[in-house]
Order: C-alpha cells, then structure tokens, then sequence
C-alpha cells in the first residue's frame, strides 16, 4: 500500500485533522495536506476539499477529509472520476469496512462535530487496513468510472 495519505478541511474539521496529521505522521505515513493550514471560521470546504479530490484521482491515493458532516466535503469530493467518498460521522464501525470492501473507498468524509478524536483514529486505523474485495464489486465501481 502507497504510504501517502491526503488530507483536507475546512475549519470545522481543523482540529481533528490536525489531531489524525499527528497520528499518521507518528504511524510512518506521508501526509500531503490541503489545509486548512490554520483556524479560519469564516473559511470554505470547497476551497481545500477540491484540490485534493484532484490530486487523488490524478494521483490513485487514498485521503482523509473532514467537516462538521463531512456531507458537504463528500459530495465536493465526488465530484471526480475515481473518487470514491464515504461519509462516517460516528454510526456502526462495519459501514467504515464497508465501504473499503464493497466500494473501494479511497477517501473517508468524517463528520468532525459528530466523532470523538480516538474514536476517529480507530476508524481510520480499520478503514486503512481494509481491502477491497474486489469481484463482483468491481464491476460496479468500473459503472460508476465510465
């Protein structure tokens, strides 16, 4: 697995990213962060989520992306062929496995308003050693890139 996670927010999701940044950074990762780079509360998701949904269709990573939803950011991300955004914002651990296995989720949406920083490292932590299945979900993931 490619060592290198991106990371975007606005300010809602500022200091949980700041904590995951550490985090990964710790873990041996190779974080490339979109911002925001400093508190702004009059900042806007758009401006930090799109150029990373870019970068990571252009460049196949995986990225973490948080808001106060993470709704917002998901659809922004969505927007590009071969990102896959899935939100999570605190609900069952299993959709976070889901989504790697079923879907092949290369970006995960954090609801930072609704999940508690070590609770966000541990789904992250799940949501990276996830696989993808594959089979017969590649054929539906092939729909969605055509």
């Amino acid at each position: 697995m490619n060592k290198t996670i991106v990371l975007a927010t606005d300010h809602a999701g500022f200091e949980l990213k700041e904590h995951v940044k550490k985090f990964l950074s710790e873990k041996g990762f190779e974080v490339k962060d979109f911002g925001a780079l400093e508190y702004d509360a009059l900042d806007d998701y758009p401006d930090f989520i799109i150029p990373a949904a870019k970068f990571i269709s252009e460049h196949k990573l995986i990225g973490i992306i948080f808001g106060g939803s993470g709704q917002g950011e998901a659809m922004a991300a969505n927007r590009y062929k071969g990102v896959r955004a899935a939100v999570f914002y605190d609900g069952p651990d299993k959709i976070v496995s889901l989504s790697r296995q079923h879907n092949n989720a290369n970006i995960l949406s954090l609801g930072s308003r609704f999940i508690e920083p070590e609770h966000a490292i541990n789904v992250i932590k799940l949501w990276i050693s996830t696989a993808f299945e594959g089979g017969r979900h590649q054929k539906r993931i092939d729909k969605l890139d055509s």
